[in-house]
């Protein structure tokens, strides 16, 4: 039996640039992925925004219902990996975190001439089948 999992986009800024992002100033590049990212419904989200808006709203409605609480806390925590989650952004289609593997790929077809260019410094599709993403550490559930 197949399985038909969901994917995402996910791709990373120069730290200098996701500065920019973060600042407001975005760099001419990042409002031509914005552009396309329109053509798709789908939008950029930095990591680490998502990953602090999700223990904002554990802490609000109860840290029990939200099993990631205690391993998304402990990074959001961490200045190096808020460094790198600063950074990095996934796709979101239509407010949706993952999607079908068609969506993702035409995505990441077009967002492909910025990582050729050198303005993105990864671009990765990720599938949402749990043997190929980390799972929290046993201290952290």
């Amino acid at each position: 039996m197949s399985e038909h999992w969901q994917y995402q986009i996910r791709f990373k800024l120069s730290p200098e640039n996701a500065t920019l992002v973060h600042s407001g100033e975005s760099p001419a590049f990042f409002d031509q992925i914005t552009r396309i990212l329109e053509r798709h419904n789908a939008s950029a989200i930095c990591q680490y925004d998502a990953f602090a808006g999700y223990v904002a709203e554990a802490e609000k409605y109860g840290v029990d219902e939200y099993p990631l609480y205690k391993w998304t806390k402990a990074t959001i925590e961490n200045s190096e990996k808020k460094a790198k989650h600063l950074a990095s952004f996934a796709v979101y289609v239509e407010d949706t975190q993952v999607y079908s593997k068609g969506q993702a790929e035409a995505i990441e077809n077009d967002l492909r001439q910025f990582l050729i260019s050198g303005e993105l410094v990864d671009l990765t599709k990720h599938d949402s089948n749990p043997q190929n993403n980390p799972q929290p550490p046993a201290h952290l559930r």
